[in-house]
C-alpha cells in the first residue's frame, strides 16, 4: 500500500484487512461520506419512531379498542419479543448478501406493518401490524449498526453513540407530532395518526437509502469481491484505489458464505469476552430503559397530572434530556471508553432508581421531574448505546451482523421484559416499590463491566488481520 494523503492516496487492496487499513487512514469523513453515514443511522430514527409511536397514544387506544390488560402487555411488548428472532435472522442474512439489500427491504417492512396497525380495529389487526414492525426492528438495528461500524474510522469509533441521541430524537418528534394531531381534534384516533406517520417516514427513508447508501466495502472484500469493494470505497471516501490479486491461504476462509452454525465462534476466543459484554449491557440497558423509559407518559401523568397535554410535554421533557446524554455519550466513549462509560452511568442509573422508587410521589413536583430526567440523562450518556457499540466494533466483517444480531437478540429479551414485568410490578406493589426493585438490573451491568476489560475504543487492533493470524495459528498447531 503507497504512502500518502488519506483520500489522495493509490492503494491495492487484496483482502478485508486493506479495505478496513485504508478507512482507518481517515481522521474525519467528508461530505459525501458523512452524508452517507448519516442515511444508514437514519434507519435507527425509524426504529425508535416505530417503537415510540404505540406509545404516545396508548390510552386512547385502550378505549378505543377496548383491550384488556393482557392484550396491552401483549401489544407493547410485541416488536422486541419478535426482534428475539429476526436480530439473528437479519444478522445471518446481512452476512450471506450484504447490508444494503436487507436495510432496504426492512423499510418495506416497516411502512406495511405501520399501515396495518393504523387501520387496525381489534386487537387481532394491530397484533399482526405490531409483529410485522417487530421483524423489520429486529432486522434493521443488527444490521444498521455493523454497517456504521464498517463506515466509521478506527478514530472515530465512538461516534458510534450517536445512535442513542437519533433514538431520543425520534421518540420526541413523535410526541411533538402526537400533539400536532391532538390539536386537530382527532379524537381517539390520535394512536392511529401517530401510528400512521411512521409509514411515511419509513417510505421517504427507503427512497433515499435506494439512491445514496453505498455497500460496506470491507465485507465486499471479505467476500473476495475486490472490484466492487475498491469501486466502493473510491465512491464514497474519493480514494484513489484499485484491486490486488485474490488472496490465498489463511485469508481466503474468509470468503465462504457465513451461515447461523459460525454464530459459535461467538463464545470461543478471543470473542467470548467482548460477546459476554455486550450481550449484558444491552440487556440490562434495555430491561431498565424500557421498564421505565418507555413507560415515562405513564410516570408523567402521575406526576403532572392526567391532562393529556401535560403528560405528552413531561414526557418531551425527558426525552430531550435524552437526546443531549445520547449525543455526550459519543464524546463520553471517545474519552473515557465504553466500558469505563457505561460504569459511570450503571451506576448514576442504580442511585436515581432507588431514590425515585423511595420518594415516589412524596417530593414537590420540581424534584420529583428531575430524578426522572437523571435517569434518562446518565443511561443515555452511559450504557444506553454501548452494547450495541461494542458488538459492532468487536468482530471481524463476516461474522460482525451475527455478532450484532445475537446481542440484538439479548437486548430485545431484555426489552421483553421490561415491558412486561413493569406493567405487572405496577398493579401489584406500586411504581415506587417497582422502581426499587428495578434497580438491581444496573448493578447486574456494573458488575459485569468491572469484570471484564474488553474495550474495542481501547484496542489497537485490525479485527480483520486478527481474523488471519486466528486462521494461521490454527493451521499450525492442526
Amino acid at each position: 500500500m503507497n504512502d500518502g494523503s488519506a483520500n489522495t492516496r493509490t492503494a491495492i487492496i487484496g483482502n478485508a484487512g486493506d479495505a478496513a487499513n485504508l478507512i482507518d487512514t481517515l481522521k474525519s469523513l467528508n461530505g459525501k461520506a458523512n452524508w452517507i453515514w448519516f442515511l444508514a443511522l437514519a434507519g435507527l430514527f425509524l426504529d425508535a419512531y416505530s417503537n415510540a409511536a404505540l406509545g404516545a397514544g396508548l390510552s386512547p387506544m385502550v378505549k378505543q379498542l377496548n383491550l384488556s390488560p393482557t392484550q396491552v402487555g401483549v401489544l407493547t411488548a410485541m416488536a422486541p419479543a419478535i426482534a428475539i428472532i429476526s436480530n439473528p435472522f437479519g444478522g445471518w442474512l446481512a452476512a450471506r448478501i450484504g447490508r444494503v439489500k436487507p436495510l432496504l427491504m426492512t423499510k418495506v417492512i416497516f411502512a406495511i406493518g405501520a399501515l396495518l396497525t393504523a387501520a387496525g380495529s381489534d386487537f387481532q389487526t394491530v397484533f399482526a401490524g405490531r409483529a410485522l414492525v417487530g421483524i423489520a426492528y429486529g432486522i434493521d438495528f443488527a444490521v444498521a449498526m455493523a454497517l456504521l461500524a464498517e463506515y466509521t474510522p478506527a478514530s472515530l469509533k465512538g461516534r458510534l453513540n450517536f445512535w442513542q441521541g437519533v433514538w431520543y430524537t425520534a421518540t420526541t418528534t413523535n410526541l411533538l407530532l402526537t400533539l400536532l394531531f391532538y390539536k386537530f381534534d382527532v379524537g381517539a384516533d390520535i394512536w392511529r395518526w401517530s401510528v400512521g406517520s411512521s409509514a411515511a417516514f419509513a417510505l421517504a427513508l427507503f427512497v433515499l437509502q435506494l439512491l445514496f447508501l453505498v455497500e460496506s466495502p470491507t465485507w465486499l472484500a471479505a467476500k473476495g469481491r475486490l472490484r466492487e469493494s475498491a469501486a466502493n470505497l473510491r465512491r464514497m471516501y474519493g480514494f484513489a484505489v484499485q484491486e490486488g490479486p485474490q488472496e490465498t491461504g489463511p485469508a481466503q476462509h474468509l470468503t465462504r458464505q457465513v451461515g447461523l452454525r459460525d454464530a459459535g465462534v461467538l463464545f470461543r476466543k478471543p470473542y467470548l469476552p467482548r460477546t459476554v459484554l455486550s450481550t449484558v449491557i444491552s440487556l440490562t440497558q434495555a430491561m431498565q430503559y424500557f421498564a421505565v423509559g418507555w413507560y415515562l407518559p405513564v410516570i408523567s401523568l402521575e406526576l403532572f397530572g392526567r391532562e393529556f397535554e401535560k403528560a405528552t410535554l413531561g414526557s418531551m421533557a425527558f426525552n430531550a434530556v435524552g437526546i443531549v446524554g445520547g449525543c455526550l455519550s459519543a464524546y463520553a466513549g471517545r474519552r473515557f471508553g465504553l466500558r469505563v462509560s457505561s460504569m459511570a452511568g450503571y451506576a448514576m442509573v442504580f442511585v436515581a432508581l432507588l431514590v425515585m422508587g423511595a420518594t415516589f410521589k412524596q417530593l414537590p413536583i420540581g424534584l420529583a421531574a428531575l430524578l426522572p430526567a437523571l435517569f434518562i440523562f446518565f443511561h443515555s450518556a452511559g450504557p444506553g448505546p454501548n452494547g450495541k457499540s461494542i458488538a459492532a466494533l468487536s468482530y471481524r466483517s463476516d461474522i460482525r451482523t451475527l455478532g450484532t444480531g445475537v446481542t440484538g437478540m439479548l437486548g430485545s429479551l431484555g426489552s421483553v421484559a421490561g415491558l412486561y414485568l413493569f406493567p405487572q410490578l405496577q398493579a401489584g406493589i406500586g411504581v415506587g416499590s417497582s422502581l426499587m426493585l428495578l434497580s438491581v438490573v444496573p448493578l447486574v451491568g456494573l458488575f459485569t463491566c468491572m469484570a471484564i476489560k474488553w474495550d474495542p475504543t481501547r484496542a489497537a487492533v485490525n479485527l480483520e488481520e486478527e481474523a488471519i493470524g486466528l486462521q494461521q495459528r490454527t493451521t499450525v498447531s492442526a
